[in-house]
């Protein structure tokens, strides 16, 4: 099993622009992200944390994306 490594909320909206994710609207500190086939995702963005394991393993679970694609990019 590959190992998920620690990301910002920042770092998180960075890849997911690179998967093809627009930015649909922010609401304080959380950021909604759509990708043209239907996928949905939100990201909280808090300067100078990183996101959880358990955050960032759901918002690959919403956007269908491995750990090692995540990883990869």
């Amino acid at each position: 099993m590959t190992k998920l490594r620690v990301a910002t909320g920042r770092g998180v909206c960075r890849k997911l622009k690179k998967l093809g994710f627009k930015l649909i609207r922010q609401r304080g500190s959380h950021t909604f992200w759509r990708h043209p086939d239907g996928r949905a995702t939100v990201v909280p963005i808090h300067k100078g944390e990183v996101l959880g394991r358990g955050l960032l393993r759901s918002i690959l679970r919403d956007i269908e994306v491995s750990v090692k694609e995540f990883n990869d990019l």
